[in-house]
């Protein structure tokens, strides 16, 4: 029996049609996203152009230096695919090296943290082998908005505010940036990056020297920026020492012949069966198994009935999420460096044995399974405060915190075409706040190294050529055998956590994209950050205050720390679905800054 919502409520309506639908975490994008499809685009030209839109108006959550992921279907091959878009660590990204200079962690800022940027990369290989427009068509909008200016966020103004002192002592080139006229900008201000809408500019203009051809074109584009003056620029500013949360000055060690080497990739999805349907995920050089392990779990109880507000409903989900995490820190990484028993860790039999670990009590400790021959020891990095948004030296975790009120870093988008075409990709990295402007081109770095262990025995230890263990992670559905539904969240080790909660609300409680997106949220701080410092903040679970007050106290009764975040305050997800001919999207009213459109 379902669950029967008694006061059903929506922020705004679910999009419904026949045409296409694009939601997105900025209306800006969505919009852009939404003009290719009008003007004859597919849903990967659409992609794209959102994409490096996302770029320029949420610079605070992600940028040209970033990384994705990308999980999409394709009608015309009948085909489900990653393509990882996850750049890994430099040639001189050794143990030894940051050893060396008295690390025993990866900084979490500036260029020593810095992989190979994987966005442009990836963004060029949709456009080519997926998409139908040219290079001109998709980055058009991102120029103008570079250029011209777009109205800054509040969180953008505010992520600037936190980091203020540290461009004007140490990151001079941000300061040029983002400190126009010497001051922060307010938050509304026309805000305008032309060195980065010259850089794509440039790019464009040697991409068309190849010629008519529309395939030659970007072909050139990605030597232009792997090969050409964007690796140049990035080579020589990462040989200058730059401040990081250290506190001492380091030079970065990636390099142009980094660049050069590095391809996006085509992935077959991993995949677990959960009644109707199958979802599919990215491998385990992503956080995106958790969702799997925790669904794995989940699929012992039954849920059909449940209050997605009730204790029992919560508490379900939050001590499956607890050993699933576990498991993520004791045994992922790119399995092209170390083997991954996921088969064991989606069993049937390895599943039961943990399910017997969820009780009617909250744990309290950190309990990864055991698989033979296989996983690490993690020592625990105790946190008794709340976590921050964003430190004076520009880190911290940038995925939770209250800047704005509002928890969740990341941009997300997912669009529907009319010939069923889906895509859902979490663009991340690169934020404004990671590593100093690289002043010739208006962008910085990523700072995903930050997530690999500097201990050779784990599994997500730092090597060169490494993919760091991210926690990025789009999520598409199948269901009863077709393309159903594409979904996710910014928000760091919240992300399969936010997205675990809203399919749970959409298949056990019967909630369209919208409810189950506007329902109650919360997440869980039990395990260790994937961010510096990587603390832990064991039983801890943070609550929407719109939680009910009796869910709240029974919680607690069980043991679960609670505490009681802004009532609207968890995740930024968005979705969007195809039935027959029908195409349906939501986007998430927290933030003020999601939004879905389609017809």
């Amino acid at each position: 029996m379902k669950f029967i919502n008694p006061n059903p409520f929506t922020t705004r309506p679910e999009i419904d049609g026949t045409f296409g639908v694009v939601a997105s975490t900025h209306w800006i994008a969505t919009a852009v996203g939404m003009a290719i499809l009008e003007k004859g685009g597919n849903a990967f030209d659409a992609a794209v152009a959102t994409a490096f839109t996302l770029q320029v108006v949420e610079p605070h959550l992600n940028g040209p230096g970033g990384d994705v992921p990308v999980i999409l279907h394709d009608t015309r091959r009948g085909l489900t695919e990653v393509i990882c878009g996850q750049g890994p660590a430099p040639a001189g990204a050794t143990i030894a090296h940051f050893h060396a200079l008295g690390l025993d962690m990866v900084p979490g800022s500036g260029l020593l943290a810095a992989c190979v940027p994987g966005t442009f990369e990836i963004w060029m290989l949709l456009l080519r082998d997926y998409g139908t427009l040219r290079l001109a068509d998709v980055l058009a909008p991102a120029i103008g908005y570079a250029a011209d200016g777009y109205p800054l966020v509040e969180r953008a103004s505010a992520t600037i505010a936190a980091v203020e002192a540290l461009f004007r002592e140490h990151w001079p080139t941000s300061a040029a940036v983002y400190l126009p006229g010497g001051s922060v900008p307010e938050p509304g201000t026309l805000f305008a990056n032309p060195t980065l809408a010259q850089t794509y500019r440039r790019i464009l203009r040697e991409a068309e020297s190849a010629g008519a051809g529309r395939e030659a074109q970007i072909e050139r584009a990605r030597k232009t920026w792997s090969r050409g003056f964007v690796a140049a620029a990035i080579d020589s500013f990462c040989r200058r020492p730059h401040m990081d949360t250290s506190g001492t000055p380091h030079p970065g060690v990636l390099t142009a012949e980094d660049m050069a080497r590095f391809k996006a990739r085509v992935e077959p999805p991993l995949t677990f069966t959960y009644g109707r349907y199958t979802l599919c995920k990215a491998g385990p050089w992503s956080q995106g198994p958790v969702m799997l392990q925790q669904l794995a779990l989940l699929a012992g109880f039954e849920l059909d009935g449940l209050d997605p507000t009730g204790p029992d409903f919560i508490h379900l989900q939050v001590e499956a999420a607890k050993l699933a995490y576990a498991d993520r820190e004791s045994f992922y990484g790119d399995p092209d460096f170390v083997e991954v028993p996921t088969a064991t860790l989606l069993s049937e039999a390895y599943s039961a044995g943990r399910r017997k670990l969820i009780t009617e009590a909250a744990s309290l400790e950190l309990r990864p399974g055991s698989v033979e021959g296989f996983g690490a020891v993690v020592e625990l990095r105790r946190d008794t405060g709340e976590r921050a948004s964003v430190s004076a030296l520009g880190a911290g975790e940038p995925t939770v915190g209250r800047v704005g009120q509002v928890r969740g870093d990341t941009v997300h988008f997912d669009i529907v075409d009319r010939a069923g075409n889906m895509i859902s990709a979490t663009p991340s990295g690169g934020w404004l706040q990671s590593s100093p402007v690289v002043p010739e081109l208006g962008f910085c770095l990523g700072t995903r190294a930050q997530m690999f262990w500097l201990e050779a025995s784990h599994p997500a230890a730092l090597a060169p050529g490494k993919r760091p263990r991210t926690t990025l992670s789009p999520t598409l559905a199948l269901r009863d055998g077709e393309p159903y539904l594409a979904w996710g969240s910014p928000g760091g080790d919240q992300q399969d956590q936010w997205t675990t909660q809203f399919f749970l609300r959409h298949v056990h409680a019967g909630m369209n994209l919208q409810e189950a997106i506007d329902a109650p949220a919360w997440h869980s701080e039990h395990f260790p950050s994937s961010f510096w410092p990587r603390t832990a903040r064991p039983g801890v679970l943070v609550v929407e205050g719109r939680v009910p007050k009796a869910t709240i106290r029974e919680l607690e009764r069980r043991g679960h720390v609670v505490e009681v975040a802004p009532d609207w305050s968890e995740g930024r997800l968005t979705a969007a679905s195809r039935e027959g001919r029908r195409r349906r999207a939501a986007a998430n009213a927290r933030g003020m800054q999601g939004y879905a459109a389609g017809r």
